[in-house]
């Protein structure tokens, strides 16, 4: 009866921590350019001899849902958005990360910044000149009217990069980064929308659905537990009789 325990007891841990990660992105439901946690469950085998019919669940909590969600129109010339898939590229630490979020902001040296992190362009991080107009193009290009120019002047484009979902994970800050440790390659079949913003790609009716399922798994759990328990007691009871 002690595998049916360990299988009702790592079912039950899986569907508490899966409700951990949907509640994580319900929290994130109004969090600008946030991309979804999925919970994905990997049986195990219990290690150890005579443990082989003995199997656990085990929970990878950090796959990304990678698809878009709305763009909402700003006005504001730092902001921008990406039309389709896609990522924008920030430094981290010693590395890179990526996002969607494009609440650009510059700093007292014209650093273009996501955030307190560098947003990085074709040669590194972004610094733009003084000027009376920024402007963000369809193909990440920044252009700058200059104190005493008559044109705008491209002076630096956004890195874009564009990978496979499956090679992404979220570091602690909630950013994505490649799962082999290394700087994406930029691409530029990616499209972005100056003036824009894109909000998160949470469905709250999504999660609050499969929160409510979770809650279910979990009662389930509970009760083939407490079946295991007594079938274990009543094997007992019957080898001392």
């Amino acid at each position: 009866m002690d595998a049916l325990i360990y299988s009702a007891m790592s079912g039950a841990e899986h569907a508490l921590k899966a409700q951990q990660v949907r509640a994580n992105n319900l929290a994130n439901a109004g969090t600008t350019g946030f991309r979804a946690d999925m919970e994905l469950a990997a049986s195990q085998t219990v290690a150890g001899f005579g443990y082989d019919a003995r199997h656990m669940s085990r929970l990878q909590a950090d796959a990304v849902r990678m698809r878009s969600g709305t763009l909402v129109q700003t006005g504001r010339e730092l902001d921008a958005a990406i039309a389709g898939e896609g990522l924008f590229a920030v430094q981290d630490g010693e590395g890179e990360a990526y996002t969607r979020a494009g609440a650009f902001t510059l700093d007292a040296q014209g650093r273009l910044l996501l955030g307190e992190r560098p947003v990085l362009g074709e040669g590194g991080p972004i610094v733009l000149p003084p000027g009376n107009r920024i402007e963000i193009g369809a193909d990440g290009g920044i252009s700058v009217l200059t104190e005493g120019a008559l044109e705008m002047q491209v002076v630096d484009r956004l890195k874009l990069v564009r990978p496979e979902a499956g090679a992404l994970r979220k570091n602690e800050a909630g950013l994505l980064v490649a799962r082999d440790g290394q700087p994406l390659d930029a691409s530029e079949a990616v499209e972005v929308r100056g003036g824009h913003l894109e909000g998160s790609n949470v469905s709250p009716v999504e999660e609050m659905v499969a929160t409510m399922q979770l809650t279910r798994d979990f009662e389930v759990q509970m009760k083939l537990f407490q079946a295991a328990d007594q079938l274990a007691a009543n094997g007992n009871r019957l080898m001392r009789e």
